[in-house]
């Protein structure tokens, strides 16, 4: 069993730089976006300093350690830079770790060097969290190959992106069998896409599939076997949306301090006063579990060994959960100038609350949880 740690001198040199790098370089490109579209700049930011390549390493096995400490490094400096390396690596994961050769060669080095812009396309109006009851149509085309009839909702990166791995039913089993996944460029005839406007200031649409054609050669895995590999991607990922929630809880706990040791009210700092002294130390507190809930499930993930989504499930919910806490306590804290528009408290509220949904709901790892309890 792996036992929680606190990172080596190593790790946190690349930590300190990742946030430096992040204030200098990526934060600037990110005011220079729109909310709600592909910030492409940035992106191509990403690649240019080799971020990427460490998310979608050449060798093929992505370290769920490196992405946690990226996540959470670019998330106490700019949301908008973790989001954009977040939703690239789980784009294109599933070609690193199931594609074919030909797949690999054809689209990684555009995605590993920010010029190909990824989604991954799982969610549909009526299958969310349960993935599992999606209903997009894969159906036999004349002459081989599939025709996608159907919709997919909530995708982030949509209607924007080059490429979404999208995944379809192209069998009439129920549930998780009969699920195919496919990569499917964002120029194929039959695709269209809507905008969404969301809480979440990153971009999230609707795709419609109009027999939009797909054969063979698009077919990420095997016939039939994508649920598994949407699962797969899912468990590397999760403890990593955790990291990102603990990155935006050091940096709400930071900003919380910062003013409490400032700001005087009846005498003296707000810091003097037991209520907001005893707050902060409970905002730590669970910042700190959280973070090493994260990096233990990191570490098992890596290391191979037994029950990773039980780890993973763990470390998201906890983590979402109390970012989600910690940025509302910092929040109270400030007080009204918090709510001001463009305040990072007024940012982080937003950005905080859709990862208690997406990758599976707060409840839906507590249930997966309980299954792993008594598998």
């Amino acid at each position: 069993m792996t036992t929680p740690f606190t990172l080596d001198r190593e790790q946190r040199e690349w930590c300190a730089e990742l946030r430096a790098l992040a204030a200098r370089r990526l934060r600037p490109l990110a005011r220079e976006g729109d909310p709600g579209r592909v910030n492409r700049p940035l992106v191509a930011a990403l690649g240019e300093l080799g971020l990427l390549a460490r998310v979608l390493p050449e060798g093929g096995v992505a370290s769920a350690m490196d992405l946690c400490l990226l996540r959470e490094s670019l998330a106490q400096e700019c949301t908008e830079a973790e989001t954009a390396l977040a939703l690239q690596g789980l784009g294109a994961h599933p070609v690193l770790r199931s594609g074919s050769k030909e797949q690999r060669e054809r689209w990684l080095p555009g995605v590993v060097a920010g010029r190909t812009v990824t989604a991954f396309a799982l969610s549909e109006p009526e299958a969310g969290s349960d993935a599992a009851a999606l209903r997009l149509r894969a159906d036999p085309a004349p002459g081989g190959g599939w025709r996608l009839t159907g919709e997919k909702y909530w995708i982030s990166n949509a209607p924007e992106a080059d490429l979404y791995t999208v995944f379809a039913r192209t069998g009439p089993e129920p549930g998780a069998t009969g699920i195919t996944a496919f990569l499917v460029p964002g120029d194929r005839p039959g695709l269209t896409g809507t905008p969404l406007d969301m809480l979440s200031p990153h971009p999230i649409g609707a795709l419609a599939f109009d027999a939009v054609p797909v054969g063979p050669e698009d077919v990420i895995g095997e016939v039939g076997g994508g649920f598994k590999v949407a699962m797969r991607t899912l468990d590397l990922f999760r403890p990593s949306v955790g990291a990102f929630a603990v990155g935006m809880a050091r940096a709400a706990l930071a900003a919380a301090l910062a003013h409490a040791g400032e700001r005087r009210a009846f005498g003296g700092p707000l810091k003097d006063l037991q209520a907001v002294s005893h707050q902060l130390a409970e905002m730590a507190t669970r910042t700190e579990a959280a973070a090493l809930l994260v990096l233990a499930a990191a570490a098992a993930h890596d290391a191979g060994e037994p029950g990773i989504a039980r780890r993973s499930a763990m470390a998201k919910l906890f983590a979402t959960e109390t970012a989600q806490y910690v940025v509302d306590a910092a929040t109270q804290i400030h007080g009204a100038r918090a709510l001001r528009r463009g305040h990072l408290l007024e940012h982080l509220y937003r950005e905080v609350r859709a990862p208690r949904i997406y990758e599976g709901a707060t409840e839906v790892q507590r249930t997966i949880i309980a299954k792993e309890l008594y598998r």
